[in-house]
Order: C-alpha cells, then sequence, then structure tokens
C-alpha cells in the first residue's frame, strides 16, 4: 500500500488519534508565526488542517498535501484564513526559488520516504532570514531498539520511526539551528526551529 492510498483510508479517522495528542506542541511552534512581520507561508503535510485553528491572521498560506481526502477535511478550517490548499509532493515543490518566508513542517519529516529530499526542497523555496518550524519525532544518532525494528512495517503504513534529525539537516547546508527541544515521549518528539542564512 502507497502513503497516498494509506492516508487517504486514515483521513476520517485522522483527527481522533492525532488531535488532542499533538495540540499542545502545535500551539507551541506556530506561536512563533505570530511574532513575524506578515509574509507568505508554506505549511507541508497540511493534513485535515490541525494547525490551521492556531495560525495568526496577518499572514498568506499555502498548504499543501500527497492526498485530496486530507485535503477535504482541511478545508473547512482554512475558512477563516487567507489560505490556498494544493496537491502536491513535500520532496518535488512546483514553486520557485525563495518564495516563502516561513514554512511549516509538523508531522511530516518522518512521514516522507525521503526527508532529505523534503529538506532540501525547503531550502529552496524559503526565502534568505525565513525560519522554518518543525514538529516531529527523530530518533538519536546511534540509537536501536524497536523503534528502528518496525520501520520497514510502519512507514508503509503510516511514518517513519527512524529519522536522525542530524543526518537529514546534512542536506540542508544553509538552513541554521536556532531552537530545539524535546517535548514529548521522553524527547522523541522535538521542537526545532530553523533559519536560512543570509548570504
Amino acid at each position: 500500500m502507497s502513503l497516498k492510498q494509506s492516508y487517504t483510508l486514515m483521513a476520517p479517522f485522522y483527527d481522533a488519534f492525532v488531535t488532542a495528542a499533538t495540540r499542545s506542541a502545535r500551539k507551541r511552534s506556530l506561536a512563533a508565526l505570530s511574532d513575524s512581520a506578515s509574509g507568505k507561508v508554506l505549511i507541508l503535510g497540511v493534513g485535515t488542517g490541525l494547525d490551521l485553528p492556531y495560525l495568526s491572521l496577518q499572514h498568506q498560506y499555502v498548504g499543501v498535501d500527497l492526498t485530496a481526502a486530507m485535503l477535504k477535511h482541511a478545508r473547512p478550517r482554512a475558512e477563516k484564513l487567507d489560505c490556498l490548499l494544493l496537491r502536491g509532493d513535500a520532496q518535488r515543490l512546483s514553486f520557485p526559488d525563495a518564495s516563502f518566508d516561513a514554512i511549516v513542517l509538523h508531522l511530516i519529516l518522518t512521514v516522507v520516504p525521503e526527508p532529505t529530499l523534503c529538506i532540501a526542497e525547503v531550502a529552496r523555496v524559503l526565502r534568505p532570514g525565513g525560519q522554518v518550524l518543525i514538529f516531529d519525532k527523530f530518533l538519536r544518532r546511534g540509537e536501536t531498539g524497536w523503534k528502528r525494528w518496525l520501520t520497514p512495517l510502519t512507514r508503509r503504513i503510516a511514518t517513519r520511526l527512524d529519522v536522525v534529525f542530524e543526518e537529514v539537516m546534512e542536506s540542508a547546508a544553509s538552513l541554521q539551528v536556532a531552537a530545539n527541544e524535546a517535548v514529548l515521549a521522553g524527547g522523541w518528539f522535538r521542537l526545532i526551529r530553523l533559519r536560512k542564512a543570509i548570504v
């Protein structure tokens, strides 16, 4: 089963499993957008739109997701925002270089098959000085155990469990870590903020 098929099937039930567990971390991550000047914000893996209620009104938003079923659930949440929802692949974005002032990556780097391709695309379409807000689960370097063992199964259904953030970042030299905080599950989930260097 492909990820597109899997998330199409999950779309009606996704919120019930994810909303409560991730609400606080999403709000904390997205608060950084409230403090920034008006701009254009890309939300990759917008899914059913669980981030949308916590977004500030001063920005223009573009939400991208692989599946039409997830976007269908996101549309009602986007109505109060200046928000365009599009189908697309986070590993192969159709936007020109330096198109966005900020990019939101909530629970997407561990879903895409190749997170290094995703972060490289993020670095490409982000303007110099722009920020990236990440909320996701990452292994520590050298960590072993059940998360790695289960990944061959879970990556086909919903998500990878074996992604190491520092390894992903090797594909995006222009992005610098501004904050990296453990938030859930004993530090497995992290809130990370990146900045693109101004050259």
